[in-house]
């Protein structure tokens, strides 16, 4: 995708699954090329796609799980700065943050395959993946996360 393509938002969305026989639940995390930290799938939107349109792209293109797996939109949301994100002021010299909209997708398999932009992945459980995560935001997304799954797992 080309800078100028880019819609003013980014995603962050994290593979899971659950086996229903020990109630456990596994999480993909995601080392990145670019600064060899531990995260959720991350990328920006496209013109013309919304949040869910763009997470199922994005976790497509950066994984090869299947954009009609079943997504989970969370209420947690951050904010990135610009220049973290395109290194400009892309969407005009006012817009110094945008919007990062938080995802979780759950998959029958754990067949990962990682894009350019991720070194490995790894399925780890909940108290493993919040040591492995780098970001506050990406902490707390998977918190709600992990909670919205047990809170369905118990009802």
């Amino acid at each position: 995708m080309s800078k100028k393509n880019r819609a003013p938002f980014q995603v962050l969305v994290f593979p899971y699954c659950v086996d229903m026989k020990n109630r456990q639940i596994q999480y993909a995390l995601f080392k990145r090329a670019d600064m060899d930290v531990w995260q959720g799938l991350a990328g920006g939107g496209d013109i013309g796609e919304n949040p869910l349109e763009a997470a199922k792209r994005e976790t497509l293109e950066e994984s090869g799980i299947h954009e009609n797996d079943f997504f989970i939109q969370m209420d947690s949301k951050a904010t990135i700065p610009v220049e973290y994100v395109v290194g400009e002021f892309l969407w005009g010299s006012e817009t110094y943050v945008i919007p990062e909209y938080c995802f979780g997708v759950k998959v029958n398999e754990k067949k990962i395959i990682i894009s350019k932009e991720h070194t490995e992945f790894t399925w780890v459980g909940f108290e493993n993946a919040m040591e492995l995560l780098e970001w506050d935001s990406n902490k707390n997304a998977l918190w709600e996360l992990n909670a919205r799954i047990l809170r369905s797992i118990i009802q």
